[in-house]
Parts: structure tokens; C-alpha cells; sequence
């Protein structure tokens, strides 16, 4: 039933709805993210989403790789986070008509649709879910289970209220039901709402609408949507997530059979240039499988996996590893084969698949299950969302974006986040959204705080007269701990802990009904501390301590029980036994929770200068983007030009002229007035802390201070030195960015050069270097086709263990395949051999495809170097006190939630010195970074933590154990009247209790982790 749209407001305050600074369209990770970011740098935020709740695609995920993070647990704190921030609104089942305007002053109409639910008096409680008679497919579940057309849109859902499908109910179809109005005891229900139409003036609009995944249903060639055990990989997501169809348990739609022979088939509607395919790779299909495998072979050992696939391509950070944990799984097979589908198997519902290999030609195998690895897809709309904003799209139909600034789109002041610049991961999708945040900061910098409020908590209570008063909140997480764990038992058990007056189960404690609940329950029933078991406070802590901040009461009066991490994951088949373990997690923590003490945070004031450790693409954009937001940067550089490893290279595969771009940049930096550049500095100390940094660098014979309140460390990397294949000992023998300098100078050896190769994965993805350069094969694609164009006659021969051109990138090696590049794949047990001739190089390699050795006779080698870290960076890593991984790159303080953050408060990292990267991709990261710096450098004061450790003097012995100990440089001597002793500033110190642990005379005292704490926990153990 059509609805005319109404004139409204969401509320009588015009002035409040109908001035913001900027709206974030999309409410998916990166549309979250920004509108987070944003706010916390002073501006008022609408987060506006079509669907009936944030969340996007990545709500539907199970885990994440290769952290093996819960999916939801990583987004439903930031879901809470955006309800509560007092600067930003979300709307959703709302959308855009129109965008008017130019930057800085835009008028943007937004329809707002009936959800039929007067949502300020729904509770959440699915009463009318119960009592609604139709039943129809869940699409969240992608229709593998059924759903009500009232309800709930998915169990975490910000915001937690139902909503009525018109297409599906029976009253706005016929008007012949009306019985959840009549179940609904806060008369909730609406039937006759309208649409309402919001007018709203923007200074800038980030987009982050996101992707669909692509449906093979229309062409039908793998059997989706005729073969009930055919299906796709966010089908297969739905299935393993414990709020999915089957609540974790790996069944197959046709008869809840456990499947024993799982098949996943990559690149489906990827890397296609057939009809209804994409031709582009989507850059995430790999790694994910990777992952649903690792999850697969959790819940069955004997589970029998077969991946079919072209390239693998792991090109992100640790994806390697993350390939060859999957690969070297017991029962899993990495099969490289085109494949068709066979046919079903009528008796069984099996599929059977057809493919050719090498050794042993075409084969047809049987198989319980068959999964297709679907790629990412525009957004449905994409068209009509491109005419409404007036914006370009690329021939993907994904947005078009600028070579030189992924994040602008090309109508000024609309910028864009997240896989709608194209196919990307998690991680870049988080780096976007902070870039997004940062490029409008450079905007509407000057009504920064215009409109912003600061968030206000009730009145602490005095509690230290109360009877101690312990609440219980035990968490299902899905079926994550309630699958394994009794939750209900172990409520019961918890109730009848001593000083424990109050003890329930929640669906999941994190979200936001949940957290209303705590924040309730600690005010009705007085209590004083509360103990949430859960997951991982790693995630989760800080969302609780604010919830218990909600409620009145000290934050460090709360306590955290993993019987996630801890018990029902590690115990998945002890089903008993995990449930008595969760018992006694749960009450050591209630025993230690008794005697926790109220704690005060404090503020730190903070200085508005940046330090930017690095001259490179990264570091130089990180500072003109805070530079023109008005903060004073100091830009280090430990060579004596600005540039970095960009300075060799010239142009990139999609044709940006690279010297032109790095001089603009170079030009703008020294031209700014608030950057102060320090050419050939050597960092010769830090200290301080978040805000209050002082940094002492050397310059010639110059030292100076330099006092700063954030820092971004963009160090870079370099290109490997190989002492393989000849290199140094034969000129013929070079580099890939040593052949680009040659290309570019059309130097003289390349007209006389009739036969040239390139040799792929030199120094990397091996034992001592074990990851993937990442940018190498597209360099080398980029090289080989500019040869092509310069001398067309030339033989060119790429030689290769898997191309990872990734993203729009596949175009490039398509075409590159198109103009007679020869691609010779090698394995790293056949590595190719090569051999100085009096005529040249000889080239030995074999070719799986003729299952012959070859010897190319070639006048040039030019080698795909590994890119590396600096070996400075070791340095860099002890000054800054920062980490760095295994390959020496720096180590980011979670791979998906905080890409571009360290875990030193006030540290952040942008650019190769994270891991190596096209240009393109830095200058987003260093958007990113800048983005994340503000949301610092714009506050006044800093809250530092109350859980730090404390000397107590008269037992200190002045041994300088703890000094030792302590890896943030939080202790030092100082003198007393009773003589030298040791000191902690609390500002610096982290609280890891090192030195408490060292400690001989047991003179520290970790506040929060006391003694008695302690030993009252394990007495209770």
C-alpha cells in the first residue's frame, strides 16, 4: 500500500534537526566510524541509513580474520557509542531525495519511512513478533530461516525496536490483520503512519553505502538457486553465526544434515568478463574463505575442505600466514582449477563438481556442500544515488574518485568512505572513514564545536557506607557461550553467590537494550558493583564501565568474566565441564568484585601540535591535512629532501604522474606556515605521554625540543637488495622501480633489448621474509605495459607464483595477458634458475601448462623486489614505545577496530611503515591518521586511566627493578626525605603490572589488580 509523503520534522526543534555540520550516509562499519570520529572532533553528526538498523553487511558476518574476532562484537560497541554520543542522531529507514548546494552549505531532503511502530514507545520486547500470523523468509538470514512481517530487524539492532514490512503484512496489504496492535501493551503500533519528509542543512556529506554481494542466481551456472545445497558465502556466514539459521551449527538447507565434503568455488561473478560477471577482482574472497574454512574445520576435525581457485590472493597484512594456516589444515586441499557444476544427485541432494588439473586432467568429485565465494558488488541504487548526489561513477559503477585523493569524489564536499570507493577489506574501509573525517575537518574547520555537546553522566554515588550489592549479567553472545555454556544454570548458580542480590541472562549484554538494562538494574535495586560475564574485555570493557558510569556509579566497580575466550570457546565439546568452569569464573570475579575500590580518571591537558616522524607521501599528507585545520605540525625527515621511497617512482598502474603529484606536495608543505620542516633529524629521545609529548631531535649540530600532543609515525619502507638471480654481479640485472627509471629515461638498453623477464616474489613469501610485498605484481604489470607501448616487438615474460592484482587492478593484467605478456606461473619448490650467457641471461624455468622446463634467452632480468621495513624502525619502535610485528613493520593496536592507532595513546601510523601499499592507499591511511590525531589534538583535556600503580615509599629498597621492568618508561628515582626512592608518573604508566611482579620488596601496589584483589579471587577459586 503506497503512503503520501507528509511535511515533518523528526521533533519541534527546528533549530536542533535542521543544522547540522555533516551527514553520514550509510551505517555500516565505515559510515559508523566516521560519524564516531567526527563527533569526537566537534562536530554534529546525522548518521542516516535505509535500513531499519545500523549495522551493514559486516553485522551478518560471523568472525573476522586473521583475529578470529567476533563480527558483531567488534561493531555493537561502536553501535552503542554512536546512540549514546550526544553529537550524533541516527535515522534510519530513511533516505536521501535530494541533495541541493554547494560545500559548506548544502540542503539536503530526506523521506523518513513509515516503520509503523511510534518508536519512543516500543521496548524492544517482541510481544507483537509472537502474535503476528505471517510467517516469510528472513532476508538478514539470507532466507534461510523464516521471520514474522513485524519484527525486529536483527538481535543486536541499534536502534532495538521492531518495525512492520509492508510488503508482508496483511493489514497494509488488505487491512485484514491488525492483532499486534492489540498485543502491544505500550500501544507502540501505528498503522497508519506516513512517510515524513526532513529538510536539513549540511556543511559536508561523507558516503558510505557500502556493496552488495554478487548473485549468481540470474546466470545460474554453479546451480544457485536450483540446488538446495549450492549456496553463497554470506549464506554460508549466516550458518556458522550463532544467531544464524541454525544457531552456529553447520547444517545444509535441504536437510539439516551436518556437511562432511564442503566445496568453496572463488571468484564467482569476479575476474569475469562473460555476461552478468564483473570483471574487476573483489580483493576480499580469498582471505575469507581462508577464514570460513579455519571456522569450519572448528566445528567439525573431520571435516573434509576443497578450494578451488585461480590466484590465492593474500596480499594483506599477515594474510600469508593466515593462507598457510588454512592450507595446512588436516583434510584441506587448495585446488588450482576453473570448475563447472555437475549435476544433484537426487537420493542425497549432494553436488558434484568438474574440474582439470595438470597432473591429472578432468575429474568429477562429490561433494555434501558446495560454497561460492561471491564478490562485492555496488550498491543496488548506485545509479540513482549517483544522480542524487551529483556525483560520478568509474565503469564499474562503483564511485569515481580522484588518483590523487581516493576519499574526494567529483562534487566538492562529498566524500566518500568504505567498499563503495571500490572492493576493500575491513581495515581499509576504518582508514577511509577517519580519512572522510579529516578532509572534512579541512572543510568546516571553522565551525568545529559549533554545535557539539559534551556528553554528561549522572551524579557518582557515595557508596562507601552500603551493604555490598553485586549484580550478575550472564551473556548467551548468541550461541557463542550458549551453545556450550548452561547460561540459565549458571545464572541460577550466581544467585546464590554471597552479596550477589541480583543475577539474569541477556541474548547479548552488549547491546543496547542490554546495556539500558544494567544501567536500570544498578538504580532499582541499589547495586554497587557489577559483574558482566561475557567476552573479551579487550573489546568489551570499555563499553561496560561506561554503562556502569550510566547507572551512577564508579566505573572501576565493575568486573568482566570471560567465559567466552576463556571457557566456551576452548571447551566447544565439554559441554558439562564448560559450564562448571563458567561457574567459577564467575565467582572468583563476584569475590574480587567485593573488593574493588572506587577510582578516579584524571585529566591531561593537551598541547595542539603534531609530530609527524617522516617526509614520504604519508607523512607529508598527514600534515598539510592537520596543518589546514589550523594545528602546528613538525614534520621530521631523516634524509635531506622530502619524498621517500616515491622520489624513484614515476607514474602508477591506473597513470598518475607520481613526480608531478610528490612536487605539488612538496611545494604545499613548505608553503604552509603552521608545518616546520627538519631536514637529515635523527629522533634522539621522547618522553611524555598522550597530549604532552616532548621529542628531542638532532639536527647537524643542532638539537632542539619539540613539545607535541600527538604523533604519526610514517617511516616508510624500502625496496629489498636481492642477492638472488645475479643482482649487482650482471648490469643486465635489475630491480622493478631500477626498470621504471629506465622506462621512464626510455634509456638506450631498452630499444636494443628484444627479450626481457620479470621474476616475481623476490625476497618475500619465504621462511625469513614471510608475507606478500603486495604492490609488486601490479608494478610489474604497470612496467611490462609501458615496455609494450614503447617497443612492441619486445618478448616479455612474467614469471610468477600468484598475481595479485587485486581490486580494479585485474583490468590492468588482463590487458596486460591481451598484448602477448607471457605469465609463466613457478612454485617456491621449482623457483626459476638463472645464468649468465656471453649474449645475455638464460632464464630456466618450468611450465606447468606444458609440464616442460624452458629456457628463455633473455637480454634483461628485472627482479620484483620484497618491500621492507627501515632498519630504523627498531628504533623508532624503543623511542615511541610502540609495537612492531614479527616482519618488522609496526604493529596497530587491533587490525580491525583501530587500523591507524597504536596502543600508546597518542601514537599513530600511516603509510608503508604499517605495511607496504600503493600510493593510493597510503594517502587514505594518512587522511586516517590525521583524522584520529584531531580527535586528540582538538580537545582540551585527555582522561587518564585510574587503574595505575603506586609506590609505596617506605617499603621501596631503591634496587631499580621496576625501572627495568617497565616498558613505557612510567618509573624513575626520585629523592625523598627518606632517601632515594622509586616513583611512578601515573600519566605514563599502562598498568600491566610488570613491575608490581618484579618488585621484591612488594612495595608497588597496581590499583585495581590489589593484592587483596587478587588472593580474594584465587581463595574463591
Amino acid at each position: 500500500m503506497e503512503k503520501e509523503p507528509i511535511e515533518g520534522l523528526l521533533d519541534d526543534s527546528p533549530e536542533k534537526n535542521n543544522r547540522i555540520d555533516v551527514m553520514v550516509v550509510g551505517g555500516g562499519i565505515s559510515g559508523i566510524q566516521a560519524a564516531l570520529d567526527l563527533a569526537e572532533t566537534g562536530f554534529k553528526v546525522y548518521l542516516v541509513d535505509k535500513s531499519p538498523a545500523i549495522g551493514g553487511k559486516m553485522s551478518q558476518l560471523d568472525k573476522t580474520f586473521p583475529t578470529n574476532d567476533c563480527s558483531m562484537c567488534i561493531e555493537s560497541p561502536k553501535f552503542i557509542e554512536c546512540s549514546r554520543h550526544p553529537n550524533i542522531d541516527i535515522l534510519t529507514y530513511t533516505e536521501v531525495k535530494s541533495v541541493e548546494g554547494e560545500a559548506g552549505d548544502f540542503t539536503v531532503t530526506l523521506v523518513k519511512k513509515p516503520r509503523y511502530i511510534i518508536e519512543e514507545n516500543c521496548t524492544g520486547c517482541t510481544v507483537c513478533v509472537e502474535y503476528c500470523p505471517v510467517q516469510v523468509p528472513d532476508p538478514y538470514n539470507q532466507n534461510l530461516s523464516l521471520n514474522k512481517a513485524i519484527h525486529i530487524y536483527f538481535s543486536q539492532a541499534v536502534p532495538l525496536i521492531t518495525y512492520i514490512d509492508p510488503e508482508t503484512c496483511l493489514y497494509l496489504q488488505d487491512e485484514k490483520c491488525t492483532i499486534c496492535q492489540g498485543a502491544c501493551k505500550n500501544d507502540a503500533i501505528d498503522l497508519h503512519q506516513k512517510p515524513e519528509k526532513i529538510e536539513v542543512e549540511v556543511g559536508a556529506i561523507v558516503l558510505a553505502p557500502g556493496y552488495e554481494v554478487f548473485d549468481p542466481r540470474p546466470r545460474g551456472d554453479y546451480g544457485y538457486g536450483q540446488f538446495e545445497n549450492v549456496v553463497t558465502s554470506l549464506d554460508f556466514e549466516r550458518i556458522l553465526c550463532s544467531t544464524g539459521p541454525y544457531e552456529g551449527e553447520i547444517r545444509r538447507p535441504s536437510d539439516g544434515k551436518h556437511p562432511h565434503r564442503i566445496a568453496w568455488i572463488q571468484c564467482v561473478g569476479s575476474r569475469q568478463v562473460i555476461e552478468g560477471g564483473n570483471s574487476y577482482c573483489s580483493a576480499v574472497c580469498c582471505a575469507y574463505t581462508q577464514k570460513q574454512v579455519i571456522l569450519a574445520k572448528d566445528h567439525d576435525d573431520n571435516l573434509n575442505a576443497t578450494i578451488f581457485h585461480n590466484d590465492i590472493r593474500a596480499f594483506g597484512k599477515d594474510f600469508e600466514r593466515f593462507y598457510q594456516r588454512a592450507e595446512n589444515l588436516a583434510d584441506t586441499r587448495f585446488i588450482r582449477s576453473y570448475v563447472s557444476i555437475g549435476r544433484e544427485i537426487p537420493e542425497t541432494k549432494n553436488v558434484t563438481i568438474r574440474y582439470s588439473t595438470v597432473d591429472d586432467g578432468v575429474k568429477e568429485e562429490e561433494f555434501d556442500m558446495v560454497v561460492l565465494s561471491v564478490g562485492i558488488a555496488p550498491p543496488a541504487d548506485v545509479q540513482e544515488l549517483a544522480n542524487k548526489f551529483g556525483i560520478e561513477l568509474n565503469h564499474h559503477q562503483f564511485c569515481l574518485n580522484k588518483t590523487t585523493n581516493p576519499i574526494e569524489t567529483t562534487r566538492p564536499g562529498i566524500f566518500v568512505s568504505g567498499a563503495f570507493q571500490g572492493p576493500i577489506d575491513i581495515p581499509e574501509s576504518v582508514m577511509t572513514a577517519s580519512g572522510a573525517e579529516a578532509l572534512c575537518g579541512q572543510l568546516l574547520d571553522y565551525r568545529r564545536g559549533q554545535l557539539a555537546r559534551e556528553r554528561e553522566y549522572p551524579p557518582e554515588r557515595d557508596v562507601s557506607g552500603e551493604e555490598l550489592k553485586v549484580g550478575v549479567f550472564v551473556c548467551h553472545c548468541g550461541a557463542n557461550i550458549g551453545r556450550v555454556v548452561d547460561v540459565p544454570d549458571v545464572v541460577e548458580y550466581a544467585s546464590t553467590l554471597g552479596h550477589v542480590v541480583h543475577a539474569q541472562e541477556s541474548l547479548f549484554a552488549c547491546s543496547t537494550e542490554n546495556a539500558q538494562q544494567i544501567t536500570d538494574t544498578i538504580r532499582e535495586k541499589g547495586l554497587n558493583r557489577v559483574v558482566v560475564a561475557a567476552c573479551t574485555p579487550r573489546t568489551h570493557e570499555p563499553l561496560f564501565r561506561d554503562t556502569v558510569r550510566e547507572g551512577g556509579i564508579n566505573q572501576y566497580f565493575y568486573e568482566m568474566a570471560n567465559i567466552r575466550e576463556h571457557c566456551s570457546w576452548v571447551h566447544s565439546k565439554e559441554k558439562e565441564k564448560a559450564t562448571q568452569k563458567a561457574k567459577e569464573i564467575i565467582r572468583m570475579s563476584v569475590a574480587r568484585s567485593t573488593r574493588l575500590e572506587p577510582l578516579q580518571e584524571f585529566e591531561l591537558p593537551v598541547n595542539k601540535a603534531a609530530l609527524v616522524v617522516g617526509g614520504g607521501v604519508a607523512g607529508m599528507t598527514s600534515a598539510l591535512s592537520l596543518a589546514k585545520q589550523g594545528f602546528t605540525v613538525h614534520l621530521i625527515e631523516k634524509e635531506s629532501d622530502l619524498g621517500g621511497m616515491v622520489r624513484k617512482l614515476h607514474y602508477t598502474l591506473e597513470g598518475m604522474e607520481v613526480q608531478a603529484y610528490l612536487e605539488d606536495t612538496v611545494r604545499q608543505v613548505y608553503r604552509h606556515p603552521l608545518i616546520q620542516v627538519s631536514l637529515d633529524a635523527t629522533i634522539t629521545s621522547v618522553s611524555g605521554y598522550v597530549g604532552n609529548f616532548v621529542t628531542t631531535v638532532k639536527t647537524g649540530w643542532q638539537t632542539k625540543e619539540i613539545k607535541h600532543g600527538a604523533a604519526i609515525i610514517a617511516t616508510g619502507a624500502e625496496e629489498y637488495q636481492p642477492s638472488e638471480y645475479l643482482y649487482g654481479e650482471n648490469e643486465n640485472v635489475v630491480t622493478s622501480v631500477e626498470l621504471e627509471e629506465l622506462i621512464f629515461n626510455q634509456d638506450e638498453k631498452l630499444a636494443s633489448t628484444e627479450s626481457l623477464v620479470m621474476i616475481q616474489c623476490v625476497g618475500c613469501r619465504q621462511p625469513d621474509r614471510n608475507y606478500c610485498s603486495r604492490v609488486c605484481c601490479s608494478h610489474s604489470i604497470k612496467n611490462a605495459l609501458k615496455l609494450r607501448a614503447l617497443n612492441p616487438e619486445m618478448d616479455i615474460y612474467i614469471l610468477f607464483r600468484d598475481i595479485r592484482t587485486y581490486g580494479f587492478k585485474e583490468d590492468y593484467y588482463r590487458e596486460a595477458a591481451d598484448n602477448n605478456i607471457r605469465f609463466i606461473r613457478y612454485t617456491p619448490e621449482d623457483k626459476p634458475e638463472v645464468e649468465a650467457t656471453d649474449e645475455g641471461i638464460t632464464v630456466t624455468v618450468t611450465d606447468p601448462v606444458l609440464g616442460d622446463r624452458l629456457m628463455i634467452d633473455a637480454n634483461m632480468l628485472a627482479l620484483a623486489a620484497a618491500v621492507v621495513p627501515p632498519k630504523t624502525n627498531t628504533e623508532i619502535a624503543k623511542l615511541f614505545k610502540v609495537a612492531m610485528n614479527p616482519d618488522g613493520f609496526f604493529q596497530e593496536a587491533h587490525v580491525k577496530l583501530r587500523p591507524v592507532d597504536f596502543a600508546a595513546d597518542g601514537v599513530f601510523l600511516c603509510g608503508t611503515a604499517q605495511y607496504p601499499k600503493h600510493i593510493n592507499e597510503t594517502i587514505s591511511q594518512a587522511y586516517g591518521a590525521a583524522g584520529r590525531a584531531i580527535t586528540i589534538l582538538n580537545k582540551d583535556s585527555v582522561l587518564a586511566s585510574g587503574a595505575v600503580c603506586e609506590v609505596n615509599e617506605k617499603d621501596c629498597v631503591a634496587c631499580g627493578a621496576c625501572i627495568t621492568a617497565c616498558t613505557y618508561g612510567a618509573i624513575e628515582f626520585k629523592d625523598t626525605p627518606i632517601g632515594n626512592k622509586a616513583s611512578v608518573n601515573p600519566i605514563l604508566c599502562k598498568g600491566d603490572g610488570l613491575c608490581n611482579a618484579v618488585c621484591p620488596a612488594d612495595a608497588i601496589v597496581l590499583k585495581h589488580f590489589t593484592k587483596d584483589e587478587i588472593l580474594c579471587q584465587i581463595d574463591a577459586a
